[in-house]
């Protein structure tokens, strides 16, 4: 049974990367577009903002709390499940007909943010070990991928249907990968006994709301202003009070052991500054590119031909994603993510100073698209070899919610710098972006350093290849034997 189960591996990754890039494709299409679901909807500048915000908020609560949930009752349940709540809010989306729906059913898709943790813990059971580095990374890279290819699809979607499209399309695909997944992929045999303990979950979204609420309202609101400080402070207090929870009790919805891991933690180091780069940088080129020329930089490009000039940067991510394994596995997933990590920060570099001609944006694209590529494989795979079978889904789950803050982080950044001492046009000035250019490249040769922290991943002798039951200093000691639910003789 368990060969006849291990056969169809392949089938099984083909089912995860449709379910996992229908969902990045919904992190990013709206991006672009919503001046125009602004209009349709007939409401502010202010309000649209809560489309992305809604959505960013759920994922970060639910995505660690799927994949908690998948590694108690079965990843494949939980997979089809945050499929379904995907599709549910896809339906709703490209039904609303008022800001308040569109809202609640961005709330919905962000429920899907566990296809990720609960896809790495999927391939992790069910793929053989050899196959595991490079099936995590390619996942990985999707995500990144997905999200590149939402900003070069906005524009065409919109132009020729209309942004109702933008949610039809992707349900079409999650319709179909929940039904596969639900016929086609082996539940999994490995679990951890235990309950979510609902009360430091409850905290955990007391402090993700708190802090994410405040850094994505901050431009608009003022980093200054009461409610934005008043925030902070209580994501701080109830963030501290989380970890005293999480660290006392005998079930542990995230295990503070295992974050302690210095693998673990340097590599949500790496993810943090990563989102940073990443989600900033999808957020405000587009707006770049889209300044009329007038304005003394800008291209004046429509929404179809700015998503356009991002498709290398998608095409690098794709194709670096696809060699990941076997760069992991001749080089080290250490060295490839810190590689990785400074190729995408010369990218920023060279965007923020050479920026006067389309060759400049596809270079620069092309050079951040490898670099990232590279990375988000590696730091997947650098998470799943750290952590026992058991806590794959919640160890990658914690990882990727960090890479999400990082990416509220500089998208709040991003805004502030860029509207400093905007133009009499009510445009920001050039200069605007090109320091923000230069932050969003800071931060990722920072995620570049902070890789330096993770411990070489010893190899297996005879394949070469990282053996994930083991990391040099000794690592998993802390953790050996153990689950992420602490104690089961509670």
């Amino acid at each position: 049974m368990e060969t006849a189960r291990r056969a169809h591996y392949q089938v099984t990754f083909v089912v995860l990367a449709l379910g996992v890039g229908a969902f990045a494709l919904l992190q990013s299409l709206v991006m672009p577009v919503l001046p125009t679901i602004q209009e349709s909807l007939g409401t502010s500048q202010t309000d649209v903002t809560w489309v992305l915000t809604a959505y960013l908020l759920s994922a970060s609560i639910f995505t660690p709390i799927m994949g908690r949930l998948g590694d108690m009752h079965g990843k494949k349940r939980l997979f089809v499940i945050a499929l379904v709540a995907l599709g549910v809010g896809s339906l709703l989306a490209a039904l609303a007909t008022s800001l308040s729906v569109m809202i609640v059913a961005r709330a919905i898709q962000g429920i899907g943010g566990g296809v990720l943790p609960l896809a790495f813990g999927i391939i992790r059971d069910e793929f053989p070990g050899e196959k595991v580095p490079g099936a995590v990374g390619i996942i990985a890279a999707l995500t990144a991928v997905g999200a590149g290819l939402g900003i070069v699809f906005a524009g065409p979607i919109v132009d020729v249907l209309s942004y109702h499209w933008l949610f039809w399309i992707p349900l079409v695909m999650i319709a179909i990968g929940a039904a596969a997944a639900y016929f086609l992929i082996p539940e999994s045999q490995n679990r951890n006994e235990g309950k979510v303990n609902w009360a430091t979950a409850l905290l955990l979204s007391g402090w993700l709301v708190a802090l994410l609420l405040a850094v994505s309202q901050a431009p608009s609101w003022g980093w200054g202003s009461p409610k934005v400080l008043g925030l902070l402070v209580a994501a701080v207090i109830i963030l501290v009070t989380w970890v005293v929870a999480e660290t006392r009790s005998a079930n542990p919805l995230i295990d503070m052991k295992m974050m302690r891991i210095r693998t673990v933690w340097a590599a949500n180091l790496v993810a943090l500054l990563m989102g940073v780069g990443m989600y900033a940088n999808f957020g405000f080129l587009p707006q770049f590119l889209q300044t009329p020329t007038s304005a003394g930089y800008g291209f004046g490009a429509s929404v179809t031909r700015s998503g356009l000039m991002l498709l290398p940067m998608t095409v690098g991510m794709f194709l670096l994603g696809l060699a990941s394994g076997p760069l992991a596995a001749r080089f080290g997933s250490k060295n490839v993510l810190f590689a990785g990590s400074l190729i995408g920060a010369v990218g920023y570099f060279m965007l923020a100073f050479l920026h006067d001609y389309e060759i400049d944006i596809y270079i620069a694209m092309a050079i951040i698209g490898i670099g990232f590529g590279v990375a988000f494989s590696a730091m997947s795979n650098v998470v799943v070899a750290a952590v026992s079978p058991a806590q794959t889904g919640v160890a990658s789950g914690m990882n990727a919610n960090i890479r999400t803050i990082g990416g509220s982080l500089g998208a709040a950044f991003m805004a502030s710098v860029i509207s400093i001492g905007a133009a009499p046009s009510g445009l920001p000035k050039e200069s605007g972006y090109t320091n923000g250019f230069v932050m969003l490249g800071i931060a990722v040769a920072l995620a570049a350093f902070a890789a330096l922290f993770i411990p070489a991943i010893a190899r297996n002798r005879d394949s070469r290849l990282e053996d994930p039951a083991e990391l040099a200093h000794g690592e998993l000691a802390l953790v050996a034997g153990g689950t992420v639910v602490g104690d089961e003789s509670e």
